[in-house]
């Protein structure tokens, strides 16, 4: 198969599922890695495809940001498992951050409920602040940053960035687009990954919660390097993938 024939495959592939792997590919076409990977490169080089470890993504939806209530369906059971475990690293008298994201709302949820008290929660979350107030404990504050929403129904933007500047957090719990060994965490929205990066300088620890969709999509802007992280929570981690020295707490979903 020509190198032309080969790449026009690589770009159906792409833009039926949104993505494509490597190693796919190379069981597919019956090819090198090497030669996968110069394909690549040359799709991306052209601006049809988008790098990221282990494959290629759909260039145009590194700016792409669905909406809170289009991702909350998504990996449920993946992101309750998460949010359940996250919960354990979280102690009474602490000031945690919470930013936003459907897995960071489900750990809202269950703060809620829960008897961690005292309690500080700050976030730049409209649902996660809304679910928090709603459970009328006075050991429980919230603190709601300003700021403008954005389709994740994250308040970003200066107002936002300067409230979080001046304040000091235990601990960051970080929801994200996309997690890559090279990319690091990312967003496709460039005021949200400034509002995070306030709320991650923030924190004496960042803990991220991502399920394993999340591994190899790359958004628009960079939050922080996985190397930031001292703690991973997630379901799974995919074979290959070479973590850098952070905690590893993995919640696999029941009967996985």
């Amino acid at each position: 198969m020509l190198a032309t024939q080969r790449q026009e495959l690589i770009l159906g592939r792409v833009a039926g599922a949104g993505a494509v792997r490597v190693a796919d590919l190379v069981a597919e076409l019956d090819v090198s890695d090497m030669t996968i990977r110069r394909d690549i490169a040359e799709l991306a080089r052209r601006g049809l495809v988008r790098r990221v470890h282990g494959g290629a993504v759909d260039a145009r939806q590194a700016a792409h940001e669905p909406g809170f209530r289009a991702k909350l369906s998504r990996s449920e059971a993946e992101k309750t498992a998460i949010a359940r475990a996250a919960l354990d690293l979280i102690h009474p008298g602490s000031a945690i951050g919470l930013s936003a994201g459907t897995t960071t709302h489900l750990l809202a949820q269950l703060i809620a409920t829960s008897t961690i008290r005292p309690l500080t929660v700050v976030t730049n979350s409209l649902p996660a602040a809304d679910t928090l107030h709603r459970a009328d404990d006075p050991a429980l504050t919230v603190v709601l940053t300003g700021g403008t929403p954005t389709p994740s129904d994250a308040l970003v933007g200066p107002l936002s960035t300067q409230a979080l500047r001046g304040l000091h957090l235990d601990m960051v719990f970080l929801g994200v687009h996309g997690m890559d060994v090279d990319a690091g965490l990312t967003t496709p929205n460039l005021l949200e990954a400034e509002t995070d990066r306030a709320m991650v300088a923030a924190g004496d620890q960042l803990v991220v919660l991502a399920d394993h969709t999340k591994w190899g999509e790359t958004g628009l802007s960079r939050i922080a390097e996985l190397t930031d992280v001292t703690v991973l929570v997630t379901d799974a981690v995919p074979d290959g993938v070479d973590l850098p020295d952070l905690d590893l707490l993995l919640a696999p979903t029941p009967g996985a």
